[in-house]
């Protein structure tokens, strides 16, 4: 595989998270967990991996007294999320070119 593949993101979940929020920049917790259709604990999981490779960042504030938590892409994240994206097309591009 190229060096654009990344194993981290390639898990399904998270490469469903990191392009939730390449497209839409800061969300909040609630918001990606409900698009994605994910408990609490599955997406807490996800987002710490993604955390300690320093893909994510997570902000957390508080809104009419109850405790929020944001998250983003960061730079490293995004350009990471970029290269395994145009990876996995080379990749399908390679594979229209199979006869079957």
């Amino acid at each position: 595989m190229g060096s654009g593949f990344n194993e981290t993101i390639h898990v399904p979940t998270r490469l469903r998270i990191c392009a939730l929020l390449a497209g839409a920049g800061e969300v909040e917790f609630g918001v990606v967990r409900d698009a994605l259709a994910l408990s609490d604990s599955v997406l807490s999981k996800h987002l710490k991996v993604l955390e300690q490779a320093g893909f994510v960042e997570l902000r957390k504030g508080t809104v009419n007294t109850r405790t929020r938590t944001w998250v983003h892409l960061t730079k490293a994240g995004a350009g990471a999320f970029k290269a395994h994206v145009k990876e996995l097309q080379t990749l399908a591009a390679s594979a229209d070119d199979l006869s079957i």
